[in-house]
């Protein structure tokens, strides 16, 4: 019995964004994206804002210093939104 298993890395490669969406790039050649929407801080962000993001958490994660953002690549292929205000 032959068993391959997948390799993945989950790691961010790139972050980019159009009109509509965050554009997330892995390490293993998957893209995410995600509807802007789902994160208000970015939503309402400037693009310089924007484009000033840092690479956290060992890579798997994403952080905007601007706006005190932070994401998981986990949590973006859950396709997690931001949690609501209360």
């Amino acid at each position: 019995m032959n068993i391959s298993a997948k390799i993945t890395d989950e790691r961010v490669a790139d972050v980019r964004f159009d009109d509509d969406s965050l554009i997330v790039d892995l390490m293993d050649g998957r893209t995410i994206s995600v509807p802007l929407v789902w994160y208000p801080r970015l939503a309402n962000a400037d693009v310089a804002q924007r484009q000033n993001w840092e690479l956290a958490g060992g890579g798997y994660g994403i952080h905007w210093p601007d706006i005190d953002e932070d994401l998981s690549t986990e949590g973006l292929l859950r396709g997690a939104p931001a949690p609501k205000a209360a």
